[in-house]
């Protein structure tokens, strides 16, 4: 959901980072160059990030296909219903090859979204935050509450299973954040040495 606390999420997971390790990833709308191609591909190119970073964040990512292009209209049905076993095997891909993946749905009560999309109206530091698709996608709540609870039922198997994320306090979702990325690290690198 917009304004439900990514952002803020994973400005906080990598604070403590050195900046040499990790690369956060912006996902916007496709470009003309990747509409000629399968949406998984621009996803695909992403992978192939410098060897030296061994994080990649994705903010946003390739379950647009099945949320915001579903209830846009910008896929025809037949493309995002097939979306959820293409999605499924392109994470099994990774997982099998020994990515370890994270991944994290951050939900938001739709009044706790009108009342940070006021603020942001009303602070002029924030107001860049905010657009009018962020009003349109909010008038259009119930399609996309529709899509998002098919996305997380059919696309969390056991070796890529969804976080859920409360963003309705912020300060809760960013360590919910941090324990979970803290679990997966530790789950990937397998039992401790004595």
């Amino acid at each position: 959901w917009d304004a439900a606390g990514k952002g803020g999420a994973i400005r906080r997971l990598t604070r403590a980072m050195d900046a040499r390790s990790y690369i956060v990833i912006p996902v916007a709308a496709p470009t003309d160059e990747e509409h000629r191609y399968h949406y998984l591909w621009r996803f695909w190119r992403r992978l192939e990030a410098p060897r030296d970073k061994q994080i990649l964040i994705f903010d946003r990512s390739w379950y647009g296909r099945v949320l915001v292009e579903r209830v846009e209209g910008f896929a025809r049905e037949a493309e995002w219903r097939r979306a959820y076993g293409e999605i499924n095997g392109f994470e099994r891909q990774l997982v099998d090859h020994g990515t370890l993946l994270a991944k994290f749905w951050f939900h938001i009560a739709p009044q706790e979204q009108l009342e940070r999309f006021e603020a942001r109206r009303e602070i002029a530091y924030k107001q860049w935050k905010l657009t009018e698709e962020d009003w349109r996608n909010r008038e259009k709540w119930p399609l996309y509450e529709a899509a998002v609870e098919e996305m997380l039922a059919r696309t969390s198997p056991p070796e890529a299973p969804w976080t859920l994320i409360s963003g309705n306090d912020k300060l809760h979702a960013r360590v919910a954040t941090l324990r979970r990325v803290i679990e997966v690290v530790e789950q990937g690198l397998g039992p401790r040495q004595r």
